[in-house]
């Protein structure tokens, strides 16, 4: 039994080698593919739903502010009139000539999800019908709005989502989190679409437009949702539009304040993930060939062949970080941390696995089969 055990995991291993290999080599064809330009430059609403300074909201803001756009509109919202955020949005600088802002504070609309409630307050004030919903701390070149709204121009297509590249704050718990953006989330992104699955939208930052969003239902659709960055995007297959990947990343700053609210915050995202396709979430095992070479040398009392195993996984894995850190213009990162960032990813896999409850801004929900949100506190 426990001969076949190891075969069993040898095996998930050697695929988990080949996947690093796909991963690392989409993403560097990613890196390099050609940034193509705009023919037609729409008008675009920008809706940034705020909740709390923090740190590097002013660098983030600003940068979706510095569009190289001729007509674009930033509808900043928060729920709380007093929020923190609003002061960062009072000391920007004025728009550029074509820029236009507009505040909405101390309104929230209904839904469990948060995020939504508070876009769906700040929907009466957007004028265009171009809409791009982004994270408060997305950080932005200036061609960014000309990288959404290319795609678009394909009338086949009716959402444009971004990856995005993490940077991280200070401390360890903030570059554990930017390593499982950099070498998890974003090469599984891209190795999803290369093997056909675009079904993939990403939060941090979506263009939709108007008219897909309300045949969809509108904003009311998603708000007890908690992957309502999935649902926007099963709004446009559902009307047989395609969901595009903008040509570049964004870049966001990570900063978690601790072990337990890294945990907490990667449990949800991977809960978030097997609401969606639990079947999917529970194979995403095979991208994580270390922890499995690891387990079989545990397993087979560290024979010969198990460490052998071991050292092929390492060996892997840590090719195609470097590959990845080169393409994405990204520091290395220490053996240390990559160590225990592995040991992170199996660890968020396997709590994720076994329950369906979720932590979010400290109100504790459980995620129902259909994906919407059951408070329990």
């Amino acid at each position: 039994m426990a001969s076949l055990l190891f075969s069993l995991l040898a095996l998930l291993v050697a695929a988990g080698c080949v996947y690093q290999a796909a991963a690392a080599w989409q993403v560097r064809r990613f890196a390099v593919a050609p940034r193509p330009r705009p023919v037609v430059q729409p008008p675009v609403s920008i809706l940034k739903p705020l909740c709390g300074d923090e740190p590097g909201l002013d660098v983030a803001l600003a940068s979706t502010l510095a569009q190289d756009y001729p007509a674009f509109q930033i509808v900043f919202g928060a729920a709380d009139p007093a929020d923190p955020a609003l002061a960062v949005v009072a000391a920007l600088p004025s728009p550029p000539s074509g820029g236009e802002i507009t505040v909405v504070a101390g309104s929230s609309g209904p839904g469990r999800n948060r995020k939504v409630a508070n876009l769906i307050a700040m929907w009466p004030q957007v004028r265009h019908d171009l809409i791009l919903i982004a994270d408060a701390d997305v950080r932005a070149d200036s061609a960014y709005l000309d990288d959404l709204v290319t795609p678009l121009a394909d009338p086949a297509v009716g959402v444009v989502t971004s990856l995005y590249v993490a940077h991280p704050g200070v401390g360890r718990t903030s570059r554990l989190a930017a390593l499982g953006i950099n070498h998890g989330f974003l090469p599984s992104a891209l190795v999803a679409r290369a093997l056909g699955r675009e079904d993939g939208c990403f939060g941090a930052s979506i263009a939709i437009r108007r008219t897909v969003l309300e045949q969809g239902g509108g904003l009311a659709a998603l708000k007890d949702l908690l992957a309502d960055d999935w649902a926007l995007g099963a709004l446009a297959r559902a009307q047989g539009l395609r969901i595009a990947l903008a040509a570049r990343p964004v870049e966001l700053l990570v900063t978690e304040t601790g072990w337990r609210a890294l945990f907490d915050h990667e449990v949800r995202w991977a809960r978030t993930i097997a609401a969606i396709d639990r079947v999917g979430a529970l194979a995403s095992v095979v991208t994580q060939p270390v922890a499995l070479a690891l387990l079989g040398v545990v397993l087979s009392g560290g024979t010969l062949p198990a460490l052998l195993l071991l050292g092929l996984a390492a060996g892997c894995r840590l090719a195609a970080v470097r590959v990845e850190e080169t393409a994405l213009g990204l520091p290395r990162c220490g053996y240390v941390d990559l160590a225990l960032r592995e040991m992170l990813s199996f660890a968020v896999y396997a709590v994720a696995s076994a329950g369906r409850s979720v932590l979010w801004r400290g109100r504790r929900f459980v995620v129902r089969r259909d994906g919407t949100l059951e408070p329990r506190d």
